[in-house]
């Protein structure tokens, strides 16, 4: 077996090797799990800067050492490439060191459909790389709302979903009533017109009311000196609609003082980032989000790493972005957000940290807002939190708080593909990233005594074999049967003092070692609500992994019935289309790519009778 020590050496050696180029470079685990992605003017040399042992070592830098055992690396051609590729990358992979930027709400935006041949404007809380145009945040919601109306209601943009050909006989209800310009028909619209009318709707998302309402006042000139009336009278309504809108409109404009003010409060490993809106020089909102379990902090990497992950999707950019302190790379990521920012204004970002004056005072407002929202968050939820744990630790007579629970559950319907789930709650707080799925794999029959007694097992095998502590309870979703099946499997591994309880389900009758009566707690007790809270997250976790087993064996079975596919090609299907369900809608030309024309034809064939069909 290779030991830490000539791990470190083979990857020194790999980093010596780096060229001295712009690039990404990547750290796994021994599991070949992804651990932390970083971005590089020089691979070679900042790659070898984590294996160069000094009088004074930051966190980052130990924790890959002692536990990266293989390092992958990409080339870009500048470091501006570098630092995209970087930020898409940790959003796809979340390694653990490296900042992971959520929050507890998705806000409106509004998505312009600008790679389809005739857009339409849709509501959307989730930002995509798919081509499509992106506006927002909107605060409050309704605005979103209120503007999408608008849009469709005068500037007459498709609401649709078909594909436009020009080919249909007649147009919908929607043209008839004003609401489209009916490019479905061939005649009523031509593709400039509506062009025309999608640029003229960028303007109005972008808040650029003033340049709009000098292109819709030529358009009503021009429309009334060719006796055009309608339409000038048309044009003259929108420009109206354009002022109304703009005094009411909070979202972003190119025009004023748009800036993005950040700051920070923490304690420990936990912390609240506070983000406000400025546009046109007024607050119009914030966003707050919040860590639990920081690895490390380095102020100026942390700001880098938010800053990428916080714009590398963001669908309006500010001028100026004011920071409570130094950041890494400074001059790499405004030259990346003003080059993004080319798209719709000629102002490059500026990233600031104001000393003094009116910047700083609007930095530390930021920051004592940033206090407020951590005190809500961990304060008071930490006091709640641990009085429930401390009466559970009273009902169930354990020897200190069981601060990290672990809850196991065994999904087992008509006897077909019998799995178990493990969910883990800390501090009160369910944790879904430690969460596990066991396939039950010595249990034929069914039996969920057996397959609760196997999977304990395997699950503190694996902790005791890693040195990794044990939680302060097991919470078992079952009656007396389950509970002995958990402290049999226990004791058969030496650690049956770890403090064991279930819950069955039709009483909520609580059970624990050495108590001959259950335990029997008032149906309105927070700290029956806490326990019910983890069993019922178990119980889901467990019945979704098995309805997906479930789905891909079904699949498998009426494949199978299909002459010329193998395990092979099933393998492909799944790896290719992602889920079962997305290979039930496929098409035949989807699908030619990974089985041939003969076998896709079969497929969809099969698919459109039905399950079971001749």
């Amino acid at each position: 077996m290779v030991n830490e020590r000539e791990i470190e050496e083979r990857l020194t050696a790999k980093a010596d090797r780096l060229p001295s180029l712009p690039g990404v470079y990547i750290f796994r685990d021994r599991a070949g799990k992804i651990i932390y992605i970083g971005k590089a003017k020089s691979l070679r040399s900042r790659v070898r800067s984590y294996f160069q042992r000094s009088g004074r070592e930051d966190f980052k830098s130990a924790y890959l050492r002692h536990n990266a055992a293989d390092l992958e690396y990409v080339l870009t051609d500048t470091e501006v490439e570098a630092l995209i590729l970087e930020s898409t990358l940790v959003k796809k992979n979340q390694p653990k060191l490296n900042v992971r930027l959520k929050d507890d709400k998705s806000f409106l935006h509004i998505k312009l459909t600008v790679n389809e041949a005739f857009p339409r404007v849709l509501l959307t809380r989730r930002i995509r790389n798919d081509g499509a145009l992106y506006f927002g945040p909107y605060l409050p919601a309704s605005l979103a709302r209120n503007t999408i109306k608008v849009i469709n209601r005068h500037f007459l943009l498709r609401t649709c979903r078909i594909e436009i050909d020009g080919k249909l006989d007649r147009p919908c209800l929607e043209y008839y009533i004003h609401r489209c310009l009916g490019p479905c028909v061939e005649g009523l619209c031509s593709k400039e017109e509506y062009r025309q009318a999608v640029q003229d709707v960028i303007l109005l998302l972008e808040g650029k009311n003033e340049n709009l309402v000098s292109k819709l006042t030529q358009k009503m000139v021009e429309a009334s000196e060719e006796e055009r009336f309608e339409a000038a009278a048309l044009f003259r309504d929108r420009i109206q609609l354009v002022r109304d809108l703009a005094e009411k409109q909070k979202m972003a404009s190119s025009s004023g003082s748009n800036i993005d003010v950040f700051g920070y409060f923490r304690e420990g490993p936990r912390l609240a980032l506070q983000l406000f809106t400025m546009r046109s020089g007024r607050v119009v909102g914030k966003r707050e989000f919040f860590w639990e379990d920081l690895e490390y902090f380095d102020p100026p990497n942390f700001l880098r790493d938010a800053l990428q992950q916080y714009y590398l999707h963001a669908g309006f950019l500010p001028d100026q972005i004011y920071l409570p302190g130094p950041i890494e790379d400074r001059e790499t990521i405004a030259e990346w957000l003003s080059e993004r920012k080319k798209r719709t204004s000629r102002r490059k970002v500026r990233l600031l940290s104001p000393q003094r004056g009116e910047k700083l005072d609007l930095v530390s407002l930021v920051e004592r807002n940033a206090k407020i929202a951590f005190d809500s968050r961990f304060r008071v939820l930490k006091s709640s939190k641990t009085k429930l744990l401390d009466n559970l630790r009273e009902v169930l007579g354990l020897s200190k708080i069981p601060r990290r629970i672990e809850a196991f559950d065994i999904s087992n319907i008509q006897s077909a593909e019998p799995v178990a789930s493990m969910v883990v709650c800390i501090d009160g707080i369910m944790t879904n990233r430690e969460y596990r799925k066991f396939k039950i794999k010595t249990v034929k029959a069914p039996n969920d005594f057996a397959a609760m007694q196997e999977v304990i097992s395997r699950r503190y095998t694996r902790l005791l074999a890693e040195d990794a502590p044990l939680p302060d309870l097991i919470l078992i979703d079952g009656g007396k049967g389950q509970l002995q099946s958990g402290l049999q499997a226990l004791s058969e591994l030496g650690i049956e003092d770890t403090p064991v309880a279930s819950i069955a389900k039709r009483e909520e009758l609580l059970f624990v070692p050495h108590k001959l009566e259950p335990i029997q707690l008032s149906l309105s007790s927070p700290t029956l609500h806490l326990i019910q809270e983890i069993r019922d997250e178990a119980h889901r976790f467990a019945v979704t992994y098995h309805r997906k087993r479930r789905s891909i064996r079904d699949f498998k079975s009426e494949l199978d019935e299909i002459p010329g596919i193998g395990e092979k090609r099933k393998k492909r299907l799944l790896q290719a289309f992602g889920s079962v369900a997305r290979i039930r809608r496929a098409g035949e030309e989807e699908l030619i790519p990974f089985v041939g024309k003969k076998l896709a034809h079969q497929i969809h064939q099969r698919f459109k009778k039905g399950p079971g069909a001749e």
